[in-house]
């Protein structure tokens, strides 16, 4: 297994910065070598964990972006009250007239692979032995190393 190379980027996250947090995934996942279309689709994958966490899993969370060979991970972390086991198993695109239960469809559809680790966030153990919280990860290949890696001139033969 390669080794990460340290994250790209960390951060918490709330409400008010929904954005900066989808324009900083952006930033650095194009510089870990993702180009569109997939780097639209990844994007937008992290921004709909992000947005969930918000609006369901406690107001706020932590994300972290970092490569690790040719796969970009990105891990979002919240406090809230976990995400039910039929929703996290769902692989379905729900109804067209479905409102809600979209966003880890749609994640998934922009990620080579999504898995969701529900009552390991942030909030840890709960009380009567349940948990808190959710950690969801997002993998997605890339097609070219960094930037600055490709830019550091090659060592010299010999």
């Amino acid at each position: 297994m390669t080794e990460p190379r340290g994250d790209l980027f960390a951060g918490d996250f709330d409400r008010g910065s929904i954005v900066a947090v989808r324009r900083a995934i952006e930033r650095h996942s194009e510089r870990a070598g993702l180009t569109d279309p997939e780097l639209h689709r990844f994007v937008v994958a992290v921004n709909e964990i992000v947005t969930n966490a918000v609006r369901h899993g406690g107001g706020s969370g932590r994300v972290r972006l970092w490569l690790e060979g040719a796969r970009l991970h990105c891990r979002v972390t919240d406090s809230g009250a976990g995400i039910p086991p039929e929703r996290r198993r769902a692989t379905a695109r729900p109804a067209p007239d479905t409102v809600g239960g979209w966003g880890l469809w749609l994640a998934r559809q922009g990620c080579d692979a999504l898995t969701v680790d529900a009552g390991a966030g942030e909030g840890g153990a709960g009380e009567g032995g349940g948990t808190t919280g959710s950690v969801v990860t997002l993998v997605r290949s890339v097609g070219r190393p960094l930037v600055a890696d490709a830019a550091r001139p090659a060592a010299p033969a010999g």
